[in-house]
Parts: C-alpha cells; sequence; structure tokens
C-alpha cells in the first residue's frame, strides 16, 4: 500500500520574518502591504485569534488586531528557506511534488527499505527541517493524497497525523464536506440544502444522485469522500507544466492582486529549478467572482527559470483581462525542457548572472538567507 506524506510548514512567511528577526517574536505579525490597498499574505499564530488570515484586506486586519506587526514581503529570503525544505525531502524520496514554496506530496512507500516505516520517516523530515532551518513543519500521513493533505491540517501547528491503513473513509466521515477538495462555499451551501453536511453524508449518499444536483463534480466528491483518490505523487521533472494557484477568501482586484502573483511566480521559478528545467511559456489563469475562468499566455523569446521575469509576464498578463472581481490567481509556466548545461559561447552577461545566482544560493544554504541581501530588501528590514 502507498505511504503518502503531506508536509506544510507552519505560517511560513511570518515564521521566516520571526525567525530573522528577533523582536517579532511573540508578536501578532502579519506579512504584506501596509498601504491602505493592501493585503495580508501571511499571518503568525498569536496574530489568527484576532481573526486575521492571508488575503484578508490588510486595513481590515489591522482594526481587528491594533497590535498586529506588519511586516513587508522578503520573497528571497522565503525562496532561500524554501530550497532548504526540498533539499530535506530529496534526501529521502525523489517522489516530491511541490504544491509551492512551502508545501509538498513526498511518496515514500519505496523509501521504506532504506529510511524506516513511513511514520519514522515523518519524525525525521520534522527533526530534519527544524535542525536545518530552525522552521516548524506539520506532517500527514496515508495511503492517498487527500487524506495525507487533511492530516497535516489537523496536525497544525508543527504537529504529526498518521491515518491508520484502510481507515481512511472512518478519518475523513465526521469532518464537515466543506473540507473535500473542490468544495467552495457555493458547492458547501449546496450540499447542506441536500442535508450533506459531513463528508459521511456524502460518501453514503447515492453516487447518481450526487451527479444529478452537481454535475460532474458529483462523483468525485463522492470518491474522495469514500477515500478513493487514485492520483499518484508526480514529481516536478515529470510534468509537462509547473504552477501555483491560490483561492482568496475576499475578492480582490487590480493592484491588490499583484503580491500575490509575485509569490505564485516565485513558488513556479523555484520548481523550476528543482526540477532542473526551463520553461518557454507563462500562463496566467483568473477566477472572476461569478466563477467565469479567463486566461491569457504569452511565449517568451529564450526559456527561463526566474521568478522575477515570471513575474513581470503575469503581471503583464493580468492587465490583458477584465478588471472585476478576483476570487482566484494561479501563475502556470509551460513548455518545459531540460536546463542547457551550459550556455551560449558569447552570452557573458548571462553566464555571469548564472554563476552569481549559483554562489548566492550556496552562501544562502550555508549561512542563511539574510547574509546577502539586495539593498532594496536591506533598507526594509531597517
Amino acid at each position: 500500500m502507498r505511504a503518502i506524506l503531506h508536509v506544510d510548514m507552519d505560517a511560513f512567511y511570518a515564521s521566516v520574518e520571526q525567525r530573522d528577526d528577533p523582536r517579532l517574536r511573540g508578536k501578532p505579525v502579519a506579512v504584506g502591504g501596509a498601504s491602505r490597498r493592501g493585503v495580508v499574505l501571511a499571518a503568525s499564530y498569536e496574530a489568527r485569534p484576532f481573526g486575521v488570515r492571508s488575503a484578508m484586506p490588510m486595513a481590515r486586519a489591522i482594526r481587528l488586531c491594533p497590535q498586529l506587526v506588519v511586516v513587508p514581503p522578503h520573497f528571497d529570503q522565503y525562496a532561500a528557506a524554501s530550497e532548504q525544505v526540498f533539499e530535506v525531502f530529496h534526501t529521502f524520496t525523489p517522489e516530491v511534488e511541490g504544491l509551492s514554496l512551502d508545501e509538498a506530496f513526498l511518496d515514500v512507500t519505496r523509501s521504506q527499505a532504506l529510511l524506516g516505516a513511513p511514520l519514522e520517516q515523518a519524525r525525521a523530515i520534522k527533526a530534519r527541517i527544524r535542525e536545518k532551518t530552525q522552521l516548524s513543519a506539520s506532517v500527514g500521513l496515508a495511503e492517498v493524497k487527500f487524506a495525507a493533505k487533511i492530516a497535516s491540517e489537523l496536525s497544525k501547528p508543527d504537529g504529526l497525523l498518521e491515518v491508520p491503513r484502510g481507515q481512511v473513509r472512518e478519518f475523513l466521515a465526521p469532518l464537515p464536506a466543506s473540507r473535500l477538495w473542490g468544495v467552495g462555499p457555493r458547492t458547501d451551501e449546496q450540499l447542506k440544502s441536500l442535508g450533506l453536511r459531513k463528508i459521511g453524508d456524502v460518501a453514503r449518499a447515492d453516487r447518481a444522485f450526487l451527479e444529478a444536483q452537481l454535475g460532474s463534480v458529483g462523483p468525485w466528491l463522492h470518491d474522495l469522500a469514500d477515500g478513493i483518490d487514485p492520483r499518484a505523487v508526480e514529481p516536478d521533472v515529470e510534468a509537462k507544466s509547473i504552477g501555483a494557484e491560490e483561492t482568496f477568501e475576499d475578492d480582490l482586484e487590480g493592484e491588490e492582486l499583484l503580491p500575490f502573483l509575485h509569490q505564485q511566480a516565485l513558488r513556479v521559478a523555484a520548481r523550476l529549478r528543482r526540477a532542473g528545467v526551463r520553461a518557454r511559456s507563462v500562463h496566467l489563469k483568473v477566477k472572476y467572482a461569478d466563477f467565469r475562468i479567463a486566461t491569457r499566455q504569452e511565449t517568451l523569446p529564450e526559456p527561463t527559470d526566474d521568478g522575477a521575469e515570471i513575474y513581470r509576464i503575469a503581471a503583464r498578463l493580468l492587465e490583458r483581462v477584465e478588471a472585476r472581481p478576483i476570487r482566484l490567481t494561479g501563475v502556470h509556466a509551460g513548455e518545459l525542457g531540460a536546463r542547457p548545461p551550459q550556455l551560449g559561447l558569447f552570452d557573458e552577461e548571462a553566464k555571469k548572472r548564472e554563476r552569481l545566482n549559483r554562489s548566492l544560493d550556496e552562501i544562502a544554504r550555508k549561512f542563511g538567507p539574510d547574509a546577502v541581501l539586495p539593498a532594496d530588501v536591506l533598507e526594509k528590514k531597517r
């Protein structure tokens, strides 16, 4: 039977800020823009009892928690910490499917002969992440991806929860139906109107009835509720495209979306580099408040794995979609190809950038993300 881990770093952006600035430890912290139109990218656990959460307008967060400490995002530091975390993952298994900078699925089924039982590996991964980054992670262990993800969510913060083998259906049954993948506020209301409030209710419902009421999503939700999730962990190197998406709790517009596009672009770039590939195209996906989806795409003259370039393109693509309230954005990289072993003979400037980036990555791995900082980032930290 498969053994799948879902590893999720705890309040990642805020935790990195608290780790790197001792003055923030123990205080309610929100990472994001401090302007009137700023949004919360991440909230520390000290801020969450006040109702502060990601994607919330910063002005509202400050009203809920007047003592909130607002910190501008430092994406270079998050990317450096993410690289360290994923290095830990790959010491246990090559079957790593990164979902974002701070979250991944790991299939450790074939690692057991060398590294021990899945639960032992999960404990070792948590310990090694803390040793290497001084950050905590929550881990869920199950035989299917969906249950592993829910287990990690239930174990937060800094927890570990194993779903016993053969008991996925029983584990899921008492949980709210809103925890099923694909169930947003609208679908949750539909399920409640049908008397289906728990995952167990969905599992016991007639499959054909769910399809008649919910369309094609009905059988999918029935399978999940029944503990059926055959999807395999897909390592990045085997993917046809690499992307990152986020659904906002409050609809956003215009410049409010840019920080989220930025972090999504950095997630995608980090995964490209981990997989040793570059992308020839960048895709933007938006889902409006009325659930209508729009996509835009741009083909690049040269393949890239650079987060700044992917973000510039995504921001440019955003200008080409209709300006209306948006509930989801996604940045995707396509037309993947192996990273070239050597740059062109006459591309000396690109060679210099490659050497510089390799050096900075190595320094960050050895001495931490604050060892070398760009001038503008250093100015923000003062």
